[in-house]
């Protein structure tokens, strides 16, 4: 199975907004703030009570959405999706929201994570006659929620939401409602907001910042909320176990405006910078952080070290993030094109160069190149979070062992191949610390499956029976 996942991971943002006159236009501004999440396709569909209509494409929110497309999606709700699609899970028709038609009702759905038994499902299913449109793993839930068995629709979202495995974040809009949900483990954010008597869901708080929307509560782990013309309700589709919040959110994904289950990431990074200074003492004459990411804990480490901050990096922000490229030969492409040094910055400097993580290879060992080009000294390349050295399979792009430089060499194998004269990663302990997910003194809440190897979910390895670790 694990094979097979690789072609539907996903690191997506979803956006929903009920009862608004201007449903689309919020959409369109609540996506473009979540474009950090996925720049590949994006998609809106909105309801005006009595049929589902949308547009979706291949690219950015800017670019798929003119003020024209955005005039003909009339309606009071609406939801929205930004993708990143892996190897095999690209195409027009993976864009979401999807959109399904029939003569009982219409049905659309968007989803942030990645299902771990879709593949299974999608068999099974196909086995009893369902005729499948995409490849991505969200089809799966339309799939069961069409086929279930029960009267009510949201008593066939519950029992389709009770056969799905893995990390989800899922919008459902009918013409007459939007269902929100999120995995028992709560593994990827989620959040209720307002407009005046409007409700809002968003994969980051950020979003709410940009549509004027205040702030109510996080999604619970396990939860469907059910919004209409009446309200809101809730209800547990099932309980809350192992809560899991995925580190990488703080560490790399979200937006630093952003507040995951009532922690700032610029402040959890700030704190992962202090960290890595207490824990790694480097004589030196800057620092400087990779943007856009590394900012922040760039200047944690500067503050807490007393070793001046600098920009000794200069992002053109008409590039996208080069971990979110799809090939090896655009990520290549990517950092030459996204990063300048300032060579007044670093030139006859020992440099600090901290960095949130190292996934591949590919960027550090470009990043170390072009600071010792401009004139660096020395390159002591700092990390924010310990080594990568295992596959995620709940919807990042890093679904092998193989493509993980830390799999498959020491720190100081790694250190030789990017160049760097210093390599130190932060350790799980201070990382778990720093960003402070912590409860009664234990490492729980938080899952660190790529680093430590134990999953919070069951994993079933292609040629074995015997299960991957789990929490």
């Amino acid at each position: 199975m694990l094979a097979e996942i690789k072609g539907l991971n996903e690191e997506c943002g979803i956006f929903g907004v009920w009862g608004h006159p201007e449903a689309s236009q919020i959409t369109y501004y609540g996506l473009h703030s979540l474009q950090h999440r996925g720049q590949e396709g994006t998609g809106i569909v909105v309801t005006d009570g009595v049929k589902l209509k949308g547009k979706k494409g291949e690219g950015l929110v800017s670019e798929i959405f003119t003020s024209e497309a955005i005039q003909e999606l009339e309606g009071n709700a609406a939801i929205g999706h930004v993708r990143y699609a892996t190897a095999g899970g690209g195409g027009y028709e993976n864009v979401q929201p999807l959109l399904f038609n029939s003569q009982s009702g219409s049905l659309s759905l968007c989803h942030n994570g990645n299902l771990i038994n879709a593949t299974a499902l999608r068999s099974q299913l196909e086995a009893q006659g369902s005729i499948f449109q995409t490849s991505s793993d969200t089809e799966v839930l339309a799939h069961l929620i069409k086929r279930g068995g029960f009267s009510s629709f949201k008593d066939r979202v519950k029992n389709a939401l009770s056969m799905v495995k893995g990390a989800y974040a899922f919008l459902i809009m009918t013409e007459t409602e939007l269902m929100v949900a999120l995995d028992p483990n709560g593994m990827r954010p989620l959040s209720l907001g307002k407009i005046g008597d409007a409700y809002v869901v968003a994969s980051e708080t950020c979003a709410f910042d940009i549509v004027g929307a205040e702030f109510v509560r996080d999604v619970l782990p396990g939860e469907l909320l059910i919004i209409d013309d009446q309200g809101f309700r809730s209800e547990m589709f099932a309980f809350a176990s192992n809560i899991a919040m995925c580190t990488m959110e703080y560490i790399y994904f979200s937006r630093p405006d952003s507040n995951i289950n009532g922690i700032n990431v610029h402040t959890a990074r700030k704190n992962l910078g202090k960290q890595l200074a207490f824990e790694v003492p480097v004589e030196a004459d800057v620092v400087t952080g990779v943007p856009d990411s590394s900012i922040s804990v760039a200047i944690g480490y500067a503050e807490a070290s007393g070793i001046p901050y600098e920009m000794g990096l200069i992002k053109n922000k008409y590039v996208g993030r080069t971990f979110i490229q799809p090939s090896q030969s655009l990520r290549e492409q990517g950092v030459k094109m996204k990063l300048s040094p300032v060579r007044g910055v670093v030139e006859g400097k020992r440099v600090i160069m901290v960095d949130d993580s190292i996934v591949r290879g590919t960027t550090s060992r470009r990043i170390v190149s072009m600071l010792k080009e401009a004139g660096a000294t020395e390159v002591h390349v700092l990390i924010s979070s310990p080594p990568i050295k295992n596959p995620c399979f709940y919807g990042i792009d890093t679904s092998t062992k193989e493509e993980l430089i830390a799999a498959n060499h020491s720190v100081e194998e790694i250190r030789e191949l990017i160049g760097a004269d210093t390599l130190t990663f932060l350790s799980v302990e201070g990382m778990v610390e720093a960003i402070g997910r912590k409860e009664d003194g234990e490492t729980r809440g938080s899952c660190l499956a790529c680093f430590t190897g134990k999953y919070p979910t069951e994993i079933y390895p292609v040629s074995s029976e015997e299960k991957v670790p789990t929490v």
